[in-house]
């Protein structure tokens, strides 16, 4: 190669280095944090957890290539929640996903800068976490579960389903707002039905059976389910003394429900991480969750398991199969 060949060819090459190196480096890497109020070992969660990655993948964030991960699971202990919520924070992440209105309450104590998109909290707007459903103000946005009022048709459909029934227990977490919040709904509603509403405290598994079994020996007499962590943590617990005591339930999961429970009637929990997903990437990619309004569901859905009905020996209405949108057979 002539020596003014070479000089050209190397100055050449020289002005590409920057692109060719600009090329080769990696992605930046980003960080975002999970937090949720149950067990991480709870099937429901993993499954809500598998399907926020698959959409934040969809969306073109992949764990190890240009996204890691930290996740922390509560399990119901709200000191538990505190400590992991600073552990995620002093991690410097991006973007939390807070599932549960616990979650949400242990980090918003722990910082008001660190963006925070929330799933399956009931009341955004009652519990302090955003100032208004269209702008949230605030370093929190998300997906709301239902509002309170949602409540009341769990005591319609219990009547629907079992008429007979004219005492009903409510299972719910009298240490966080919603909990309190459906329970006062369901009184409000009740009596206008013809049913006397109790509440049964979900601290513990022990409590939780003595409390069933000692109500269950009233006659004419139904569960209520709310939603709150430590329902979630005792799904399969409340679902098997249902059936031990021959008690119609409702239940606000449709989990429950395709577990054994008899009814459900909520919104589509894994839909809503799907959602908290875009939220993410959208953050990720520099908006603000105070632009980001806050979302409820479109539709809610009721789900019916014929199998259990018929060893309690219920008839469900044909008009409320016909407006299921799934039976279990």
């Amino acid at each position: 190669m002539r020596r003014r060949e070479f000089i050209t060819f190397l100055g050449g090459a020289v002005a590409a280095w920057p692109l060719t190196a600009r090329a080769q480096q990696p992605e930046r890497m980003r960080r975002i944090a999970l937090l949720t109020g149950i067990t991480g070992e709870d099937l429901l969660t993993k499954a809500r957890i598998a399907a926020f990655l698959q959409e934040l993948q969809r969306l073109g964030w992949t764990e190890g290539r240009n996204l890691r991960i930290d996740s922390r699971a509560g399990a119901g202990n709200l000191v538990t929640m505190r400590k992991y919520a600073a552990e995620l924070v002093a991690l410097a992440p991006d973007v939390i996903l807070a599932s549960g209105a616990a979650s949400v309450t242990s980090l918003r104590e722990a910082t008001h800068t660190v963006p925070i998109v929330f799933t399956i909290v009931v009341d955004p707007v009652g519990a302090g976490f955003v100032e208004k459903l269209s702008r949230p103000a605030g370093n929190a946005t998300g997906f709301m579960l239902f509002e309170y009022s949602l409540s009341g048709k769990w005591v319609e459909l219990l009547k629907q389903v079992a008429p007979s029934v004219t005492q009903a227990a409510v299972l719910r977490d009298p240490a966080i707002t919603a909990g309190i919040g459906q329970f006062a709904v369901i009184q409000a509603v009740a009596p206008s039905l013809g049913l006397e509403v109790s509440a049964i405290n979900v601290s513990d598994a022990r409590e939780i059976e003595r409390a069933v079994t000692t109500f269950a020996r009233q006659p004419n007499g139904g569960l209520i389910v709310t939603a709150g962590p430590l329902t979630n943590i005792h799904r399969d617990l409340i679902v098997t003394l249902a059936a031990r005591h021959k008690l119609p339930a409702v239940y606000w999961d449709r989990t429950s429900v395709t577990g054994g429970g008899l009814i459900s009637y909520g919104a589509d929990t894994l839909g809503q991480q799907r959602q908290a997903a875009s939220y993410v990437d959208r953050i990720l990619k520099g908006e603000k969750p105070a632009d980001l309004p806050v979302q409820a569901p479109n539709k809610y859905e009721l789900v019916i398991n014929l199998k259990t009905a018929k060893t309690l020996g219920i008839t469900v209405p044909p008009a409320l199969l016909a407006s299921a949108d799934e039976v279990i057979e």
